[in-house]
């Protein structure tokens, strides 16, 4: 009797070449490693709820959510493609999937481009002013991974970045962006450098080979001073905001919790062991998160009139 043996063995293969490809794209947007996601999403989350009163509009919600995902992932697609000949240089990055050749160039930038139509899909169903703020942050995403070349402090441009959905937030929430918007924003972009100096400080050794600049290497021996000077700075930003938007005692908790979260960062970068470096970055999603926890309650128990 005749077999269909080798047509189930080539499906079975070309199905797993496509689940082997598919994963190669997930590493790429680093699905598989969400800690950026969190960060990019926490002061996010704090605009939505400041903004929306503790009530922020379904909709809203949902569209920045699912935006935080999107251009997350398509800033580490264009940040791989940027850097694809030098992460195999670097110990922590030479396993990524354009550096070793699993994604070619043209893939990464058809990946980046239906990402960025996907996330203009979102913001079109918002306000104009959303709209326009949402131009000047898919700029930010897009030339964020150059200054890394010619920039000393590139974390000022990531946190930009990164801190740029909480103008957006509350032009989303508002239709303007108050003064309240824009201390959140210097938060968030102070909260940046805090955290991507801790990263840089774990890739120091290898990015001063391959001539990258960040502020672990500008900062230099005062690093450690100076990401703790950094943090300070933003718990005095974080109760600034707290007393502007009328948060009472749940919110002050929470930026309690957190100083706690950062003195314990600061033990572990002391030493500044490339290990402890990089464990003190991951930590910083528990700071973004007791904040939120924070405003959440306050607004629960405490809601403004």
């Amino acid at each position: 009797m005749p077999t269909n043996t080798p047509v189930k063995n080539m499906n079975r293969s070309v199905t797993d070449e496509l689940l082997n490809q598919g994963r190669q794209y997930s590493r790429l947007m680093r699905l598989d490693r969400p800690i950026g996601m969190w960060l990019l999403l926490w002061p996010t989350l704090w605009a939505l709820w400041i903004a929306g009163e503790g009530r922020p509009t379904p909709h809203v919600f949902f569209v920045f959510v699912l935006g935080v995902i999107i251009m997350r992932s398509a800033g580490c697609v264009i940040n791989d493609f940027v850097d694809r000949n030098i992460d195999g240089k670097v110990e922590r990055t030479r396993d990524r999937p354009l550096a070793t050749g699993q994604v070619t160039s043209v893939e990464a930038v058809v990946l980046f481009v239906t990402l960025s139509l996907i996330a203009v899909a979102l913001v079109l169903t918002l306000n104009r002013l959303t709209q326009m703020l949402a131009v000047v942050g898919a700029g930010l995403t897009i030339i964020y991974p150059f200054m890394k070349r010619f920039v000393a402090a590139p974390q000022l441009v990531l946190g930009a970045a990164f801190g740029w959905g909480v103008p957006m937030a509350f032009a989303a929430e508002t239709g303007e962006v108050p003064r309240l918007a824009w201390l959140i924003w210097v938060a968030a972009v102070v909260w940046a450098v805090v955290y991507d100096t801790m990263y840089a400080m774990a890739d120091r050794e290898d990015d001063l080979k391959i001539g990258v600049k960040s502020t672990a290497i500008l900062f230099g021996t005062a690093d450690v001073f100076i990401v703790m000077m950094l943090q300070i700075v933003m718990l005095l930003a974080l109760l600034l905001i707290g007393a502007a938007a009328k948060l009472g005692i749940w919110y002050t908790g929470g930026v309690v919790i957190a100083a706690m979260f950062m003195f314990y960062q600061f033990m572990l970068i002391r030493e500044r062991d490339r290990s402890r470096c990089f464990q003190a970055f991951l930590n910083n999603r528990f700071v973004g998160a007791t904040v939120f926890i924070g405003i959440v309650l306050d607004y629960t128990f405490h809601p403004i009139a």
